[in-house]
Order: C-alpha cells, then structure tokens, then sequence
C-alpha cells in the first residue's frame, strides 16, 4: 500500500472496463495500475490511448468509475495529428487515474452524431455516465494536461 493510500481507499474498488473485452471488473483503488481483466487477463490499464468503437465507447462511459477522456478525431486532420503525441503523453501520466480513448469520426459517424461533434479534435471528459467538459482544437501538452486535471 502507498504511504499516501489510507487503509479506507485501499480497500475502495471501483468498476473498471476492460478495454479489451468490455467486461465490467471490480478491482481495489490502489492496485488500478496492475490491474488485470478478470475475464481475458489482459491489463486494463496500459498508459496508452485506446481506439474503441460505439459500443464500447458507450460501455466505458457508463460504467467506468474513473473519468473518462475521449479524443474525437479523424486521421486526414493535421491538427488531430498533431495531438496524438498530446494524447499518448498525458495517457502515460494519467492514467490509471482516467481513462483515455480515441474515436476515429470517419468510422464511428453515428458515435460523434450523438456527441454533436462540429469539428475535430473535440476532447471531451465523462463522468459517472455524463459529459462534464469539453474542448476543441490542438494545443500543448501542458495545457491539455491542465484542461484535464482540472475536469477530472
């Protein structure tokens, strides 16, 4: 257990979707980042965005128990291009705290329909199920960073 970890949240757990096989796992706050799917065995966490469809994008948003951060995007968008970098580093940082996603709008049309989706990148961050911040456009690092800290 962290030194900063009190034995009440150690023993917290939280649901968490596998973004493997979209199972539901229930796994102890203090060991999110180890954590493996109890179904398929893989990490449930890997400190990488990951590329999900409708369905899935759905499940994750529902219900997660950590934030959800999804990228909405399209690879011919230079400025998507240009945050994909962005992107990775701050999955690397942040998570297991958040969970990052990327949604290819050229696939999953209907998904960014039912966001309102009028240009990308659009971010937006997902709480217990709901959408509680959202921004547009490619910026640095360190104010992606600061955009998401300060929503999640």
């Amino acid at each position: 257990m962290d030194l900063g970890t009190t034995q009440a949240e150690a023993g917290t757990q939280l649901n968490i979707v596998c973004p493997h096989c979209d199972t539901v796992n229930r796994v102890y706050a203090d060991r999110l980042a180890d954590a493996l799917c109890g179904d398929c065995a893989a990490p449930v966490f890997t400190g990488h965005p990951v590329a999900l469809t409708d369905g899935a994008v759905a499940r994750q948003i529902a219900r997660s128990d950590v934030p959800v951060v999804v990228d909405f995007w399209a690879p011919w968008c230079n400025p998507c291009r240009q945050m994909t970098p962005v992107f990775e580093q701050v999955a690397a940082e942040l998570e297991p705290a958040v969970r990052l996603i990327k949604v290819n709008t050229d696939v999953d049309r209907d998904l960014a329909v039912r966001h309102r989706i009028r240009g990308i990148p659009t971010f937006a961050i997902f709480k217990h199920g709901s959408e509680v911040a959202r921004i547009s456009g490619a910026m640095d690092a360190a104010r992606f960073m600061a955009w998401v800290q300060a929503n999640t």
